[in-house]
């Protein structure tokens, strides 16, 4: 699944997950088949990455268990374009599973839910949905979809025993990120972690910034996607792009980071070489296996902005499974019972078997397991103190696809800030004429 900047798995990690999926999805097809004659069973739609296919399978599993009449039939489809396209398609011409899993935010609104989806109204469930998932999945206040993953944060992945070894506070504005780099980089080890070698972590100071943004303009996003504000032109929207630059000309960066990978990252916060690594929470889990005598050691703080008092994290929500208008019967109502037990404790239990969380569930009631790391606790603070704010792609269409080559240069010293920040804005326009927005 994609949530506009979406982490990779190590090349031999993939290879053991590819194996052991392959082995489980041999065995999720045994679940449509049986000689029972009253057994109904649904086809369950979902990406193949190491994200998505692992949690389809264990709800498939986990909810024909519960559910001796109902069956669940895992299929697969590719991940990013290419799986949004097949998506679009299977839609259009009413050859969709009875139930899919996509993503929540812009690119939902991008299938025509009103269209294509059934809408879930009356369904006690979705009275149980936290506030913030709720408008991701949602059209004229109507629920569509039960959050399939937890929540994730952008931020700053953060070594603690760095920060105690050097007597650090947890920082929540900008100068006080800026001063700890400098004591950081005075005992020798590297203040920032970036890896532009996988072009796609680059984004994090420009793309988890937006809870500042919108602190310092609440209105941005709305303006945004009607071309009357541009990230150049804003302040605040601009400062994304200049946090890029700062910690390049100060010297913070890790040596070699231009051809430096993800993987190389997550060792590095693992093992203390480097101190911050400006990444998603879905990459705590990926750390403690590369190191694991890191779980404890890893730590989680929101980008900080301008204003300690509005200090908050930008949040992404977490996928959703949809049912298509092309269920009907008794096939509906036995996918509407799938999606209750998966947006209730016993999902959230088995999402939490399937994979790790990378921060609270969507669902109220859902807790995280009591051994979950340090830095996804962290992560939780935020979502309790009602500190958060929806990514930017969760309440606008327009994102620009070239948006991490020019945070590559910014944050190279390649193009100012500036410049940076103006390139994005044509990009963005491109995009916004061919979905056909107003104003643009």
């Amino acid at each position: 699944m994609r949530f506009g900047i979406t982490p990779r798995r190590s090349p031999a990690l993939a290879t053991l997950v590819a194996l052991s999926l392959s082995l489980t999805a041999c065995s999720s097809g045994s679940l449509g088949s049986s000689g029972d004659k009253d057994e109904l069973t649904l086809d369950f739609l979902v990406p193949t990455g190491p994200d998505s296919l692992p949690v389809g399978e264990q709800l498939a599993k986990d909810f024909s268990a519960s559910h001796p009449d109902i069956k669940v039939n895992v299929e697969t489809r590719p991940g990013g374009g290419e799986g949004d396209n097949v998506v679009k398609t299977r839609l259009a011409t009413g050859e969709m599973a009875d139930v899919f899993l996509y993503n929540t935010g812009s690119l939902f609104q991008a299938i025509d839910p009103e269209k294509n989806l059934v809408p879930m109204a009356g369904e006690d469930w979705v009275g149980k949905l936290d506030d913030l998932f709720v408008p991701t999945a949602s059209v004229d206040d109507k629920v569509y979809g039960a959050p399939a993953g937890s929540n994730m944060g952008g931020g700053v992945l953060y070594n603690r025993k760095v920060y105690a070894d050097l007597d650090l506070e947890v920082p929540k504005t900008w100068d006080e990120f800026m001063e700890n780099n400098a004591k950081i980089k005075d005992a020798g080890i590297a203040p920032v972690i970036q890896t532009y070698q996988e072009t796609w972590t680059s984004q994090l100071f420009v793309l988890g910034d937006y809870h500042n943004v919108a602190a310092a303009e609440p209105d941005f996003a709305k303006e945004y996607t009607a071309n009357d504000v541009k990230f150049a032109t804003s302040p605040a929207a601009r400062r994304g792009f200049e946090r890029l630059q700062e910690v390049h000309d100060a010297g913070y960066l890790n040596k070699g980071f231009g051809s430096a990978t993800y993987e190389q990252g997550l060792r590095m916060i693992g093992k203390g070489e480097g101190a911050h690594y400006p990444m998603l929470t879905n990459s705590i889990t990926p750390v403690i296996e590369a190191v694991p005598e890191a779980k404890d050691d890893m730590g989680f703080f929101a980008l900080p902005g301008e204003d300690a008092a509005k200090n908050g994290l930008t949040a992404w929500s977490p996928a959703a499974a949809y049912i298509p208008k092309s269920t009907e019967g008794e096939k509906l109502t036995a996918a509407k019972k799938f999606l209750a037990f998966i947006a209730g404790p016993e999902g959230c239990k088995s999402i939490t078997e399937a994979q790790p969380p990378s921060g609270p569930y969507s669902v109220k009631g859902c807790k995280l397991p009591a051994d979950a790391p340090q830095a996804v606790k962290d992560t939780q603070r935020y979502f309790e103190d009602d500190a958060v704010t929806p990514a930017l792609e969760f309440l606008s269409p327009v994102k620009g696809p070239a948006l991490e080559q020019i945070c590559i240069e910014v944050g190279s010293g390649i193009r100012p800030a500036k410049k940076g920040a103006q390139l994005y804005d044509k990009d963005v326009a491109k995009q916004a004429k061919q979905l056909g927005l107003k104003g643009w």
